[in-house]
């Protein structure tokens, strides 16, 4: 069997990359293979070579790592492409929530739709398809497995623009099935529970323990005032929508036009850092990525511990079930090819997917119940416009797609999403250049 070589995008990324590659070494049977390190930071892509090189040296196995700030000296052979790519995320971050929140636009974490959400998939969205076109080119048997935000919209761009298989990929159904055990006091490997939505919007519409119906009993936990405030927009969407969301009260709470557009909504339900604080990405993912650095120099120093454990992280296990052909299922963001039968064919989901050798193999699901169909619908008619932006080049497009955000509509009107817009852009101007 020939070795299995992993091209990392984007690998300068810190403790992601890390954790990645600590899972891959985990796996008993994946004893030997390349990871292809690139990042376009030289400086943060030699840290990121000295430490899997450390991973791989405590693990005794006998993989290769090399690195190059050129994708494509790397590409070739390729049977596996992570993304986990940062576009001028640093110097606009502020430009995402300052402006939008002088409209009246209040956003916690700003990475999926909304102002934020939209401007990243702007600057994001060209050099993620340039690097699936090199994909494409040199490796077009690679399956590619993209971690980067906008998860639903760069990830339906790659799935129009390439033939390449692309599976989007999150952590928020294993963590929130995991969440919800410790809720209802039930062993997590003995919860049964299925999950089908969007990515951040997904939808647990069924929750029982040993044959009972669990969500009498997490609405009665719900009304514990702890339990409560442990996630208060999720249970107040649970109360009156009839299911529990994937994403945390912080993400969702800016993704429906319920909980942000008035003072007194955010101070009856948003909470401090992921419960929903404004601008908490805005005010802390620099100082996030900064200690994410010290980490790593430290790591690779020998002066902090290199965590070892084997996360919930969905690349390994793809990895284990195509190569070892161990099949398993993760749930993933592809394309709805008649898998949720009330959303938008040719959109992008998130469903139960079967891996094996060969390959992804997304399972129907059936249709969602209407009214979160419905929410999920306002989301996708928002991806929509940002993938034609972004494969036509279409200013106007994006634009119309922040016309179309729940939030954003429900606080300002045309007349000002239009002018956000514009003063969005000439912030962002020399990061837009691919719209010129």
């Amino acid at each position: 069997m020939a070795e299995t070589k992993i091209a990392y995008i984007g690998a300068g990324s810190g403790a992601f990359a890390r954790q990645v590659c600590t899972d891959i070494l985990a796996v008993d049977g994946l004893d030997s293979g390349e990871f292809a390190l690139c990042d376009i930071d030289a400086d943060r892509l030699q840290l990121a070579q000295q430490l899997v090189e450390t991973l791989v040296a405590r693990s005794g196995k006998d993989w290769k790592v090399s690195s190059s700030t050129e994708r494509n000296d790397l590409l070739d052979g390729a049977d596996f492409v992570v993304n986990s790519i940062e576009v001028a995320g640093l110097r606009n971050v502020r430009h995402d929530y300052d402006i939008p929140l002088r409209y009246g636009v209040d956003q916690c974490i700003g990475d999926t739709i909304g102002p934020g959400g939209i401007f990243k998939a702007l600057r994001t969205g060209p050099a993620w398809l340039d690097i699936c076109a090199d994909i494409e080119a040199r490796a077009p048997k690679a399956i590619v497995l993209n971690y980067t935000n906008p998860m639903s919209i760069l990830t339906l761009a790659a799935l129009r623009a390439t033939n390449l298989q692309v599976v989007g990929l999150c952590h928020s159904v294993q963590g929130t099935s995991w969440q919800l055990s410790q809720h209802l006091g039930a062993p997590y490997q003995d919860l049964v529970w299925e999950c089908a939505g969007i990515n951040h919007n997904a939808w647990f519409t069924r929750l029982e323990f040993q044959g009972e119906d669990m969500y009498p009993r997490l609405r009665e936990r719900a009304r514990d005032k702890e339990v409560y405030e442990s996630d208060p927009v999720r249970f107040e969407v649970m109360l009156h929508l009839g299911y529990f969301v994937t994403e945390s009260s912080g993400h969702f709470s800016e993704y429906v036009p319920y909980f942000r557009k008035r003072p007194d909504l955010l101070k009856k339900y948003i909470r401090s850092g992921y419960r929903g604080e404004s601008g908490f990405y805005a005010n802390n993912w620099p100082h996030w990525r900064e200690s994410q650095e010290r980490d790593v120099r430290d790591m690779i120093a020998g002066r902090k511990e290199i965590p070892s454990g084997r996360s919930a992280e969905y690349a390994s296990t793809i990895v284990q079930a195509v190569v070892l052909d161990k099949a398993r299922v993760i749930y993933g963001n592809v394309r709805n090819a008649g898998l949720i039968d009330n959303l938008p064919h040719d959109g992008c989901v998130e469903v139960a997917t079967l891996v094996d050798r060969r390959g992804l193999q997304p399972c129907a699901f059936g249709p969602l119940p209407e009214q979160v169909a419905a929410l999920n619908r306002a989301h996708m008619a928002v991806h929509e416009l940002m993938v034609q932006a972004l494969l036509e080049r279409n200013r106007a497009k994006a634009k119309h797609a922040l016309m179309l955000d729940p939030l954003t509509a429900a606080v300002c009107s045309l007349a000002e999403i239009d002018a956000m817009f514009d003063e969005m852009w000439a912030a962002q101007s020399a990061d837009l250049e691919a719209f010129a």
